[in-house]
Parts: C-alpha cells; sequence; structure tokens
C-alpha cells in the first residue's frame, strides 16, 4: 500500500513539471519573434581596414538584437573581390619580409612553425609552406575529385568520412597559404554565412540588383524588420518603400551624404558602434520605441471625410427620427389619458364647479 502511494505521487509530480514546460514552450512559442534581413552593399562598405569574418560576425549580431535573422545577402563587382586593400599590402609586406629573414638566418624564431593538420613543426615558414602544399592540398584536391565523381548514396558516405578533414585543412590553409583571389573576401563572407552574389562591372549595378533584393522579400513578406549596410542615398527610396509597408529599417554606416539614408531609416548606427558592441546594448531601448509606436498606431484616429460625413448624416437622421417618435409618443400618452376618463372634457369641468357650487 505504502510503495502504491509513493508511485502516485511520483507520477503525479512528473505530470505536473510536465503541464508547466509544455506551458513555457507554448508561451515562448507564441510570442513572434522579428525576421530581420541583412542587406550589405559592399561595393560601397567593404571592410578595407578589418578582417571580413570578424565583420560579417559583428553585423550578424547586431541585426540578431532586432529578432531572428533569415538572410544575409552581399552583393558586390568583381573588382570588390579581386581589389586587396592597402592595409592588406602593407601587411603582407612586413611578413615576407620577415620570411625572407627568417630564411636567411638572421632572425630565429623562439617557437617554430606548426602545422594545424599534422602537428609538424618547421624553422622557416618556406618550409612549412611546401610541406602544406606538397602533402595536404595534394590530399585535398584528391578528395575533393573522390566526392565530385561519386554519385548516389556512395557521395553522401564520402562527404560525411572527409568532412571532418576538409573542415580541418580550410582552416589551416587560411593561415599558410594566400588567397588566390583578392584577400579572401568572398569566401570569408561565405564562411560567415552570408550569401554572396557578383554582379557585373557596370556603375550601381550592384545598388540595383541589391534594391530588387530588398523589394523582392518585401514584396513576399519574408523579413519584417530591414537592415541595411551602406551609406548610398540611392536607397532612400527603399527605406521609404519599407517604411510604408510597416517594416523596421535600419541602417548601418558612416555619416555621409548629409545623412539622408539615416534620417530617413526608424534607427541608424555608425560602423564603430557596430563594432564596439554599442549597437546591441541600444537596440534594446529601440526595440521598446518600436513597440509604444506600434500601439499609438492601434489608438489613432484617421479622418476620412467621405466615411465620416456618411457616419454623420446617418446619425443626424437617426436622431430626429428618434425625436419624433418621442414627441408622437407623447401625444399617445395624453389622448389615452383624456381617452380613458368618463365623458367629456367640457362635462367633467362643469361637474368640477357644481362641486365646488
Amino acid at each position: 500500500m505504502v510503495s502504491i502511494l509513493k508511485f502516485r505521487r511520483i507520477f503525479y509530480t512528473i505530470e505536473a513539471t510536465r503541464k508547466e514546460s509544455y506551458g513555457a514552450l507554448r508561451h515562448c512559442h507564441s510570442e513572434k519573434l522579428c525576421r530581420v534581413g541583412l542587406f550589405w552593399d559592399l561595393d560601397n562598405k567593404p571592410p578595407n581596414s578589418i578582417p571580413p569574418y570578424e565583420v560579417a560576425n559583428k553585423l550578424r549580431i547586431a541585426a540578431a538584437s532586432f529578432g531572428v535573422v533569415r538572410h544575409m545577402v552581399a552583393y558586390a563587382n568583381s573588382h570588390t573581390f579581386n581589389h586587396v586593400p592597402h592595409v592588406v599590402r602593407e601587411s603582407r609586406k612586413e611578413r615576407q619580409l620577415l620570411y625572407s629573414l627568417e630564411n636567411k638566418g638572421v632572425i630565429k624564431r623562439n617557437e617554430p612553425h606548426l602545422c594545424r593538420v599534422c602537428g609538424r613543426k618547421f624553422y622557416t615558414n618556406e618550409k612549412l609552406v611546401n610541406h602544406f602544399k606538397q602533402l595536404h592540398e595534394r590530399e585535398h584536391a584528391k578528395r575533393v575529385n573522390q566526392i565530385e565523381s561519386a554519385r548516389g548514396s556512395r557521395k553522401v558516405k564520402l562527404v560525411g568520412k572527409y568532412s571532418m578533414k576538409m573542415d580541418k585543412y580550410k582552416k589551416a590553409a587560411r593561415a599558410v597559404l594566400t588567397p588566390k583571389v583578392g584577400y579572401g573576401l568572398a569566401d570569408e563572407l561565405k564562411r560567415a554565412g552570408f550569401w554572396v552574389q557578383t554582379v557585373l562591372d557596370r556603375p550601381q549595378a550592384a545598388d540595383v540588383a541589391l534594391q530588387k533584393h530588398m523589394v523582392d522579400m518585401m514584396d513576399h513578406r519574408r523579413v519584417e524588420c530591414m537592415v541595411l549596410v551602406s551609406d548610398d542615398s540611392d536607397f532612400v527610396d527603399v527605406i521609404k518603400e519599407a517604411k510604408l509597408r510597416c517594416l523596421k529599417t535600419v541602417v548601418i554606416g558612416d555619416i555621409s551624404s548629409n545623412g539622408v539614408l539615416k534620417r530617413t531609416a526608424d534607427t541608424a548606427f555608425s560602423w564603430e558602434e557596430i563594432l564596439m558592441g554599442k549597437a546591441k546594448k541600444e537596440a534594446v531601448s529601440v526595440m521598446e520605441n518600436w513597440k509604444d509606436r506600434d500601439i499609438l498606431k492601434r489608438l489613432e484616429w484617421t479622418y476620412n471625410p467621405g466615411v465620416d460625413k456618411k457616419k454623420l448624416n446617418m446619425d443626424d437622421a437617426d436622431a430626429e427620427a428618434s425625436g419624433d417618435d418621442d414627441i408622437e409618443d407623447i401625444y399617445d400618452e395624453i389622448d389615452n389619458d383624456y381617452n380613458d376618463d368618463k365623458g367629456s372634457w367640457w362635462k367633467l369641468d362643469s361637474d368640477d364647479n357644481d362641486v365646488t357650487n
């Protein structure tokens, strides 16, 4: 009997905790998070002096403070991806000078160069690069060829088999090998989760393509908050269209073109605020202002002349009709009172006179 009672207590406690957890999950799902789209104009706002992967992560974190980031898009022409910034060129020259001094024996490192794939150590960078190209680059090329030549379930098995080795090779290659195109801008943005698109080398080609993409997102209602990384005033019309469709708009960029783009959007952040993390802190107050604005929009009264005139005329007609009905009811009550008494009114008056006499 005691064991049955204990089992009942355990069962009821488990059932109560299950209901509480289900209610909490239901409450979390009931609150709809805003869908955010991050659009980057690389022609106008490239990360020149900052590593692209770091900048992309900072932008994603800042955009995630406004909701769930569903789309991250970056547009630029081929010149932007092939171009190497001055800061990167200078750092490469300094590194090559250091490596040449190492090869000559003028400078000796305290710690040897380490291969991030196999763990072997080398005293010069030149030996490390030769080892990496002769061994690991060839192995990577063989794996890629095997996966591309396979079909069906065999291809799936090969991808699962080589996935960890390929990821390890890619991470090591970023530090050892020099990027073949530019300074690896496109690859770094793709690694951060951006959908990178190259357009033709024409003036304003990237702006036009990005504007079409943003309008398409608005037409299909895929985003509720648009975050634009640009300083170009050509995007003012798109931001205005987004505001007319009751979307939240955020602009990220430095102050230029008299700040027209920033004044048009709901809120704006500078490039430094994004990199320092200030935008994430300020996003809380921005979200509260948006909630207050939505509540006021629901409560505000708008004047529509045609509809309001019709309502006014209908109300006056109803008031007049109700007034006439009230007067008729009063007259009917008076007539009923006279009809209820016996005799006519002059006879009643005469009877009253007789009584007084």
